[in-house]
């Protein structure tokens, strides 16, 4: 039954899912069991690690469940356990007597990796590919509420700061989630043993989601781990200014010297990199020379690797060689788990009904989370007030008449339009090939999620179609949205953009 069961899945799954998440499974153990006096399946099933065992029960347990029990004839109840754990070689450095980077790996399920196992390739963005088995019992997954206190002081070494590393954005103050899971816990694998898995390691998402945050949160577990390593974080425009002062000097040796010497690199924002040929040469020969080493490099930008406009193929494919992950707008919980914290941390204790308040209506980025939290305190402190609702309504009186405020489906076909460079027109056309009729599809269902307009009234707006065409691009690009990562990076985009 679990063999047919499977071959189900990979009928009905992306072949590079089912080949990741699925085909590698042990055969599951299926039992006949009673269930409040009816008969039952029980399919159990090992598997090798926790941030796996938590990827399927979240993506597939449900879909695993509905098919076996189609099979069986009778309900059937998937059961997800560990398997037993291998032996696992230490990392290749001497650890400090105190807690190490692999410490905090083990205590997270994270272990690091087993000799001699291949790094795992992820050209498909945010495609987290399967953690290492952990060398200790693993702890429960990180929620949002599982936040680690603020105000803890981060154990950096002071020559941290030669490093352009931020002390204060570690992993300890950055708040966990669904939207960051996956790139967090590919940071920490990478902050555990750098230039052995997801190298480079590429993470990308709009702006204010915490990708600085990440990226400098390796670097200062990196240095507390080995205070000697060679640790560098940059932005890419520094990168490209270092490139024209070279230039200038003719002295492209001490850039080599500079950039190809490092154990860890962190560059932000490699979008930057557009247009300019000299720069992009420049950081190629760096790339492969710091590859060629083992050492490890990690990239931010806006956009995954294949989106990137005015950069050579060559970059390009090799950001996308390691693991692409993305960053997504943090969902209601985590946004409210960011406010109470942060307001502990201005001792400032906000009740949960305002947090959820602010938390629904502002919802595109951290950054702009934590500008809303500043103007309800530094409110309540200037007013004398506590902080209630009704003070918040007044504190963020402006942002929310710019989010209460009206978008039209004309906007909406224009901002699309725009956006995968089609004409306006061919949103109420009849054409029908793929490259406009996805746009289309796209700008009904946003026109269903922004505005008020019944589906008879958007399909009237998209040249008179029937309310049954509007309601399969809804529930398409609704279903897709909810596993596409690049289309739902691509939305987030759009959304942000309508709202102002």
């Amino acid at each position: 039954m679990w063999q047919r069961g499977c071959e189900r899945l990979a009928a009905e799954l992306p072949e590079q899912q089912f080949n990741t998440w699925i085909r590698p499974l042990p055969p599951a153990e299926v039992a006949q069991q009673e269930e409040n006096g009816h008969e039952a399946v029980l399919v159990s099933l090992r598997v090798p690690n926790r941030f796996k065992l938590d990827w399927i029960r979240s993506q597939y347990a449900g879909r695993i469940e509905a098919i076996l029990t189609e099979l069986a004839g009778k309900p059937a109840r998937l059961e997800l356990s560990l398997a037993p754990r291998e032996a696992i070689a230490p990392l290749p450095r001497t650890q400090p007597s105190n807690m190490t980077m692999g410490q905090v790996l083990n205590q997270h399920g994270l272990g690091a990796p087993a000799a001699g196992r291949p790094a795992v390739p992820a050209s498909v963005a945010a495609r987290p590919a399967a953690a290492p088995v952990a060398a200790q019992p693993p702890a429960a997954p990180a929620t949002a509420a599982s936040l680690i206190q603020p105000g803890a002081t981060p154990n950096v070494p002071p020559s941290a700061t030669r490093h352009r590393i931020n002390t204060s954005l570690t992993f300890d103050t950055l708040v966990p989630g669904r939207a960051n899971q996956m790139a967090r816990t590919a940071a920490l694998h990478v902050a555990g043993a750098p230039g052995q898995m997801y190298n480079p390691l590429f993470i990308y998402g709009g702006v204010g989601l915490g990708k600085t945050h990440l990226i400098h949160a390796v670097g200062n577990a990196l240095l507390k781990d080995r205070p000697d390593a060679r640790v560098l974080y940059l932005h890419a425009e520094q990168f490209i200014s270092d490139v024209v002062k070279n230039y200038q000097r003719k002295t492209f040796d001490e850039l080599k010297a500079k950039y190809h010497s490092l154990d860890l690199l962190l560059i932000d924002d490699v979008q930057f990199f557009a247009g300019k040929d000299r720069t992009q040469e420049e950081f190629f020969n760096a790339f492969e020379a710091l590859l060629a080493k083992r050492a490890h490099i990690i990239m931010t930008s806006d956009t995954y690797p294949k989106g990137l406009v005015d950069i050579d193929e060559r970059l390009t494919s090799r950001f996308d060689a390691g693991l692409t992950v993305a960053i997504e707008p943090p969902e209601l919980e985590m946004r409210v788990a960011i406010l109470i914290k942060k307001a502990e941390a201005e001792s400032a204790p906000m009740p949960e009904d305002v947090a959820f308040f602010i938390a629904k209506n502002v919802r595109a980025n951290v950054r702009e989370l934590e500008g809303a939290l500043r103007k309800v305190l530094a409110y309540s402190r200037f007013s004398h007030k506590e902080i209630n609702i009704q003070l918040a309504r007044e504190a963020l009186k402006d942002l929310l008449s710019i989010q209460n405020r009206q978008i039209s489906v004309e906007n909406i076909q224009k901002t699309v339009a725009d956006f995968y460079k089609i004409k306006v027109a061919d949103m109420y056309s009849k054409k029908r090939p793929a490259s406009i009729a996805r746009p289309r599809q796209i700008a009904m269902y946003l026109a269903k999620e922004l505005t008020q307009k019944s589906l008879p009234e958007i399909g009237e707006l998209f040249g008179g179609r029937d309310h049954t065409t509007v309601l399969h691009a809804v529930r398409k690009i609704g279903g897709e949205r909810q596993k596409n990562t690049e289309l739902n990076q691509q939305l987030h985009v759009l959304e942000q953009t309508l709202k102002g």
